[in-house]
């Protein structure tokens, strides 16, 4: 007798990318099909028209563009960061954190700094404390877990609320005016700190400076040492110590360079494009980072494509309610439909479903 279920789902060995992204396209699909069926019933809207005021939200002018670009390229930057803590399996969900002491950072020199040295030099005093206070926010979790074996997830969480204290802080102290409760635009007059602009557009350094940075991340988990002793101390501690990998060097390490290119994405709001100083700077892209590097296994080009993904339906989401008079829950209830396909799909990616008698494999 055979006792083979009619159906059971297998791990699948290995799948060759283009139809691991293939299995993605169809979950975007299907995702738009029934968020288009929910529209039409619940508003009366032709989901076809609310689809192109989405991407009319994102890419309806010149200056719309751009601003995408930059939001990508911001996620962007914190999604690389946190790429190579999290292939090591160091829960960093201190993203958020560590960007805003970047930016304390940023803000304090061009604060304290702006009239007393030539602007070149300031700018290289910015990127050179936010990186520093970036990776001190993300070293400190990592020393606590490689000597008494803290828990990763809350401390650095926790971390992210220290971080808004004192950014709290500070912006009291140097609010503009007096009793404002906000900085406002920094060295508005003067323009010390504020990076160059490159091309027609303020955003183009920032997009430039995070590209450079993907590529190198690319590199350095792909083809360094580093990389490779992340990568198994993430598939195994005791393997990793077996073969001589410090493992307590590498944790440390690697959440520096995390804390350090998340100071940077911080450096980046405020030399770049923001030059102000506010608890909400950093708008929870510490968290949304890390769903856009696992939805992209950790890889900084594919990351590329959740990040635009991730920023087209915030964007668009956020035009819909606006165009349509409808409520921000409608497009966060799209949004999160979409999501939740596109989070789903790993399923299919990861697994396949088998059946007994014809063994016949379902994508």
């Amino acid at each position: 007798m055979n006792k083979t279920p009619l159906v059971h789902i297998a791990r699948r060995k290995y799948i060759v990318w283009y139809k691991a992204w293939a299995i993605r396209v169809i979950a975007i699909i299907l995702a738009l099909g029934l968020c288009g069926i929910i529209t039409m019933f619940t508003t009366g809207l032709n989901p076809i028209s609310v689809y192109g005021t989405m991407i009319d939200g994102v890419f309806g002018t010149t200056r719309r563009v751009w601003i995408t670009w930059q939001n990508v390229a911001i996620l962007l930057c914190i999604s690389i960061a946190l790429a190579p803590a999290f292939k090591m399996r160091f829960w960093n969900l201190g993203g958020d954190g560590q960007a805003l002491m970047g930016a304390l950072g940023a803000a304090a020199s061009m604060i304290l700094l702006g009239d007393k040295v030539p602007n070149w030099l300031l700018i290289l005093i910015m990127v050179v404390v936010s990186v520093a206070a970036g990776a001190l926010w993300g070293v400190i979790p990592a020393i606590f877990k490689a000597k008494w074996n803290t828990n990763e997830t809350l401390f650095t969480l926790m971390m992210n609320y220290v971080a808004i204290q004192l950014v709290a802080f500070f912006v009291i102290i140097w609010e503009v005016p007096k009793g404002a409760g906000k900085i406002g635009i920094i060295n508005q007059s003067t323009n010390a700190g504020w990076f160059p602009q490159v091309g027609s557009s303020k955003y183009l350094l920032n997009i430039i400076i995070v590209a450079v940075l993907t590529v190198l991340m690319f590199i350095y988990m792909r083809y360094s040492k580093h990389g490779y002793e992340l990568s198994v101390v993430g598939e195994s501690e005791p393997t990793a110590r077996y073969v001589g990998i410090k493992v307590n060097k590498v944790i440390i390490r690697t959440m520096i360079l995390s804390g350090a290119l998340c100071g940077v994405a911080g450096l980046l709001l405020v030399g770049g494009t923001d030059h102000t100083l506010t608890t909400s700077l950093v708008d929870g892209r510490g968290f949304t980072g890390v769903m856009v590097a696992w939805l992209a296994k950790f890889n900084p080009f594919f990351m590329i494509l959740t990040s635009f993904l991730i920023v087209f339906l915030q964007k668009g989401s956020s035009e819909i309610t606006t165009i349509y008079g409808l409520n921000q829950s409608f497009g966060d209830i799209i949004t999160g439909i979409i999501l939740f396909f596109i989070i789903g799909c790993e399923f299919f990616i990861n697994y396949r479903i088998v059946f007994r008698k014809s063994h016949k494999e379902v994508a």
